[in-house]
């Protein structure tokens, strides 16, 4: 990779986040350290082509945007405290930029989760500040409009600034207030990963890679907290299947259509490993009951067949412990296989009010396909041509409009 503009793209998707947390947790202003880095990342994109890239990328972005922060804090200074803080500012642009910037993203999403924060905002902060997501993404992830999400991140980072919440790992025992919405992040993070498998959103790329290296710091901060042991397990159970979601032209393969010895053995073991610990705590949760789902589908491995009983029985744990209807649509469809087709779309057909979903492409993508079985073939289609208009990625669309040619 020789573009400086590629190199600046590169170290955007590989640091984004670590020198965002670096950078914040030394001014205590997360929306003053976005502007300075963006900043800094213009400025890259400027001279970079001229002066040629320099040896230490991420250092020198780090030194732009300090001197940005110093510029803002002296056109902008008012309040008693602003001059010491444009002092402690000067002498952090002074000092040494680290050969190797430490990796604060994990005090910074604890910071976000913080008791003073709004807690439907927490985990969409953190994949906004810590991750590098926009707001659109970060909305759909949690079934909300665009401009309802943008204005609450906005008043979230105001909040971190006003109430001076310090940039640090909480104590041990301030860990479960917060742990929910940091696994939360992690998950929507993996999940938008998950979503573009060939890499090609500039935005989404090695997302996935990004949440499970997070999910096993995690862990390794705090080995005994049951969900976090299950939500790591749940990633790699997913992340195993990676190569087997796509034939060798190209095309979606459904998981119960995956040729199960492209699934990743080394991978699936680990995911076990760590279930089977979580399951030994006696403290069953979301994540757990998750990835014992996946552990359910990869029974296929040995015995041929989907255990779908199983995972109705999971599914019910599921919804009762959540509410969610994203697992209400996973369990429609598990219904359907062990009670036929007529008895999942009633399970499905209890969210057909749920304005949450209308355009929400898992939803109309099921129900096509449980209209399809049950002979409803103009149903049908209606339900089909709605999914594949609400699909981004061209292989799924290719999938779903195969489907519906099918119904004739």
């Amino acid at each position: 990779m020789s573009d400086p503009a590629d190199i600046a793209a590169a170290v955007a998707r590989a640091s984004y986040g670590r020198l965002l947390a670096f950078v914040a947790a030394r001014t205590g202003d997360v929306a003053g350290a976005e502007d300075a880095l963006s900043d800094a990342f213009a400025a890259a994109l400027a001279t970079w082509p001229v002066q040629g890239v320099p040896d230490r990328p991420e250092a020198w972005l780090l030194a732009v945007a300090r001197r940005k922060l110093i510029d803002a804090g002296r056109r902008g200074r008012s309040s008693p405290g602003a001059a010491e803080h444009l002092r402690l500012l000067a002498e952090e642009g002074a000092a040494e930029i680290p050969s190797a910037v430490p990796d604060d993203r994990l005090a910074l999403m604890f910071v976000c989760a913080h008791p003073a924060m709004d807690p439907a905002v927490r985990a969409p902060l953190m994949l906004q500040t810590v991750l590098g997501l926009d707001a659109a993404t970060i909305a759909s992830a949690f079934l909300t409009a665009p401009a309802t999400m943008g204005q609450r991140l906005v008043r979230a980072k105001t909040r971190i600034k006003l109430a001076a919440i310090p940039f640090r790992l909480p104590e041990r025992a301030d860990l479960p207030e917060r742990l929910a919405a940091v696994l939360d992040a992690i998950y929507a993070a993996f999940g938008a990963g998950w979503t573009d498998p060939g890499g090609t959103d500039a935005r989404r790329r090695d997302l996935a890679g990004e949440a499970i290296w997070l999910g096993r710091l995690l862990v390794s901060l705090l080995p005994e907290e049951p969900e976090a042991l299950g939500l790591l397990a749940l990633m790699l159970y997913a992340e195993s299947r990676r190569g087997a979601r796509r034939s060798p032209d190209g095309d979606y393969v459904p998981l119960d259509e995956q040729d199960v010895g492209r699934w990743d053995a080394g991978l699936i073991r680990q995911a076990e490993a760590l279930l089977l610990r979580a399951s030994r705590m006696g403290a069953v949760g979301r994540f757990q009951l998750e990835a014992a789902v996946q552990s359910a589908h990869g029974v296929r491995r040995q015995t041929g067949r989907t255990d779908w009983a199983a995972i109705v029985q999971l599914y019910d744990a599921l919804e009762t412990l959540t509410g969610s209807p994203v697992v209400t649509i996973n369990r429609s469809v598990a219904v359907a296989e062990v009670k036929g087709a007529a008895a999942g779309l009633a399970e499905l057909d209890r969210l057909a009010d749920d304005p949450r979903l209308a355009d929400y492409q898992p939803y109309w993508a099921a129900r096509a396909g449980l209209l399809a079985r049950m002979g409803s073939a103009a149903s049908a289609a209606a339900a089909y041509r709605r999914a594949i208009g609400l699909e981004a990625d061209p292989a799924v669309r290719r999938f779903l409009q195969g489907r519906l040619s099918a119904l004739g």
